[in-house]
């Protein structure tokens, strides 16, 4: 078998500087994953079928690297194929992603506006580009072993070192580009930082094994270069009306105008999080302005103290504020930068609404104050957290309730399909003797409205009677809750800290959906 000459002396001049490589392929891999997930969070959203896609492809891309990179190994053992390899890695983990933003940013056009062809396109699309990087990604671990490894006694350890080095690499490649590299710079620089990193390692690799590769190697980063300043102008998303957009630890943040208001949308933009109009106005009894009639369902309705689980941008203690005055309000929101929007974007300035940044079920626990009213609305399109839809949570959030205390949240459903309605419903009635439901007119949502005493429907009725001089939103609103209240049909399932089926439930409930109504039936950016 033929001997790459570097090879025999890599025991004692170049096997640091291989493990190093190792550990920082190691750590870009892990990085390009969680890099492309974030783009592609901003046309698809953060589904458990969007991660899976995401790690599957990753998956059966490193697979097929591993393989391609054995028998290249055996047929070309030389640190210079080596390095070479490395190098184009690198290069492909720079271009091939920020090809992939270009793509995703026509992708982002064509989801508002339901193009099915355009947006399959773009899948497809990001799936070539993804392939390139990560294959060659996996081709350098089985390479790195089979220069690693030379004498056959040391096989064992030598390739468990060199996979332990590149996990090494890859515990940082999972969190700095989430937690630092992201929020700070974006996903498209977090790209050109760790494929950039990968390429000056390789060509350093390859300068000392190959000298003839010098002036060659240099044309990589000089057509980089140019890619890198056109590719990562403007903003991630090319909207008319967007006037904000940032990227959290936690999600794509963006803000658009349209007429005189402002709407909050998260990753993919298919919903709406909050919106706020010039001067506090309220065009349309909204599911947020559903929740005001949430109190009246009791027969001595009172308003003096209030929590919101799944604050965003502030718009129902805003709108709680309007009705009921300046009431104390806890608003409890997970991701730090939608609150900042809030206060830049939605006058989220009211000094009665008490921000709280965390998670809601966590801070919620850490309060000790009660509460008349307990709104949850923490959707990440299409989901609810499943820890904030247990039997558990809910006997926590009427722990936090006063004596005739209510409890309102949020469900997303299908004009034909109420699984997850009915759950949440039955799991309610798990911990309170009443749940009511309104179907939201114009929407796909159900609020499931839960009280600590047994209530009736009439409750709302009569109160809405007896209403007098109150702001015309509170009454828009109850007259809209008292028209749509639908029958609670409780489900056999129980969500429990130990069973919550609820991703399941709301992956058949999209399939079915689009098998039925078609890419169509989506809302578009401007409904």
């Amino acid at each position: 078998m033929q001997t790459d000459p570097n090879n025999k002396q890599l025991a004692t001049r170049n096997r640091k500087y291989l493990y190093f490589t190792v550990f920082i392929a190691g750590m870009s891999t892990l990085a390009i994953e969680f890099t492309t997930s974030r783009m592609l969070q901003t046309v698809y959203g953060t589904s458990n079928i969007v991660w899976a896609n995401v790690i599957g492809l990753v998956l059966l891309f490193l697979t097929v690297g591993y393989f391609i990179g054995g028998r290249w190994a055996d047929k070309r053992p030389y640190l210079s194929t080596f390095y070479a390899l490395v190098s184009f890695s690198g290069f492909a983990g720079v271009f091939f992603l920020l090809l992939t933003s270009v793509i995703l940013k026509t992708a982002a056009s064509a989801m508002a506006a339901i193009n099915v062809n355009a947006i399959a396109g773009s899948l497809v699309g990001v799936i070539v580009a993804l392939a390139v990087p990560v294959t060659l990604l996996g081709c350098i671990s089985p390479f790195a072993i089979r220069l690693a490894v030379t004498d056959v006694a040391e096989a064992g350890r030598i390739s468990g070192r060199i996979y332990a080095i590149s996990t090494w690499g890859s515990l940082l490649g999972t969190y700095l580009p989430v937690l630092f590299a992201i929020p700070l710079l974006g996903s498209r620089v977090t790209a050109v930082i760790f494929g950039s990193l990968l390429l000056v390692v390789g060509l350093i690799g390859l300068w000392q094994t190959q000298s003839r590769a010098k002036v060659f190697s240099l044309l990589l980063p000089v057509i980089l270069l140019p890619v890198v300043l056109i590719w990562t102008q403007g903003g991630i998303k090319a909207y008319d009306d967007q006037i904000f957009e940032t990227e959290s630890p936690y999600n794509y943040i963006q803000v658009i105008r349209q007429e005189d208001c402002n709407y909050l949308l998260l990753n993919e933009g298919q919903a709406y999080h909050s919106f706020y109009c010039d001067g506090g106005r309220v065009p349309r009894v909204s599911v947020w302005s559903i929740m005001l009639a949430a109190p009246y369902f009791t027969a001595q309705p009172d308003s003096q103290r209030m929590a919101v689980i799944g604050l965003a941008a502030g718009t129902i203690p805003k709108q709680m504020t309007r009705v009921f005055g300046p009431i104390p309000i806890d608003g409890i929101e997970l991701d730090p930068a939608i609150v900042q929007a809030g206060r830049d974007y939605f006058d989220l300035t009211e000094p009665n609404i008490n921000v709280i940044v965390g998670d809601g079920r966590y801070q919620l626990n850490q309060l000790t104050a009660q509460y008349d009213l307990i709104t949850i609305d923490a959707y990440k399109v299409p989901y609810i957290p499943w820890h904030l839809t247990t039997r558990e949570f809910f006997g926590e959030v009427k722990a936090h309730l006063t004596d005739d205390g209510v409890t309102a949240i949020n469900v997303g459903r299908a004009p034909n399909d109420r699984r997850l309605v009915d759950a949440i419903a039955a799991t309610l009635l798990a911990v309170f003797p009443t749940v009511h439901a309104i179907d939201v007119p114009g929407s796909l949502n159900t609020i499931l409205v839960a009280t600590v005493q047994p209530t009736t429907p009439d409750n709302l009725a009569r109160n809405l009677a007896r209403l007098g001089a109150v702001d015309p939103l509170l009454r828009a609103a109850m007259e809209t809750a008292v028209t749509h209240l639908v029958p609670t049909t409780p489900a056999d399932v129980i969500f429990t800290d130990e069973r919550a089926p609820v991703e399941t439930i709301v992956d058949s409930l999209v399939i079915r959906y689009l098998l039925q109504e078609g890419a169509t039936g989506l809302p578009g950016l401007g409904q």
